[in-house]
């Protein structure tokens, strides 16, 4: 799958018949609001994970950004997420988007890069995160900010387009199981795994899935 200019229309169109759902002023009242920026870009030397091959020549093919949150941080140290953060007072989500890649990835984008949302997804650890789809083109000199980043790694979309995703387990606690997406020889979990899902669901399939009612694992509560 290229990262091309039809990729980009195509993600586009589907984003476009694609019926947001925003979490609630009660939740929005009763949360923190926060904003993740999904972005499009090319896999270039590989993801860096064990599963992936390493390239030796820059790959254009379309990637998502993952980073490997710092060990140093307060909340969710050392976990796997989407590049994002709060939202500062008066921000849109979509602002709070390209703020965050910025700081942690140095990746500067201006709002013409903004695709799109997916739904607001509510955590256990008392955050509304709203993902904004972002297109970043070739992103070759991105690089990590060592103080909330320990490491970027691009992972193919084909990658979440494998037959065993997502992954579902009850693992005792909530009506509904928890989501895993596998990645190379490893998993990421709800929430970040979710917002990969419906990534994959409704910008490549075209599938209005949801996925708000999948519980997190506990680790992720924190």
């Amino acid at each position: 799958m290229q990262r091309d200019q039809q990729l980009r229309t195509l993600i586009q169109e589907k984003l476009h018949a694609f019926t947001v759902q925003a979490a609630s002023p009660e939740q929005h009242s009763e949360q923190q609001h926060a904003a993740v920026a999904v972005v499009i870009t090319d896999e270039g030397h590989g993801a860096g994970l064990p599963g992936f091959p390493p390239h030796a020549a820059w790959s254009t093919q379309a990637a998502l950004i993952l980073t490997r949150r710092s060990g140093q941080l307060r909340k969710h140290a050392g976990q796997w997420a989407l590049p994002g953060g709060r939202l500062d007072a008066g921000e849109t989500a979509e602002r709070a988007a390209l703020r965050e890649l910025a700081e942690e990835v140095h990746l500067e984008l201006d709002a013409s890069a903004i695709l799109g949302r997916l739904d607001d997804f509510v955590t256990r650890s008392g955050f509304v995160i709203t993902p904004v789809v972002v297109w970043a083109g070739a992103a070759q000199h991105i690089r990590p900010n060592p103080a909330e980043v320990a490491s970027i790694h691009r992972i193919p979309i084909v990658e979440f387009l494998r037959a065993d995703a997502p992954m579902l387990a009850h693992e005792g606690h909530g009506a509904h199981p928890v989501l895993r997406m596998p990645v190379g020889d490893h998993w990421i979990a709800a929430p970040t795994a979710a917002i990969l899902y419906q990534f994959r669901e409704v910008c490549i399939a075209g599938r209005p899935t949801r996925v708000a009612h999948f519980e997190q694992p506990a680790f992720a509560w924190k």
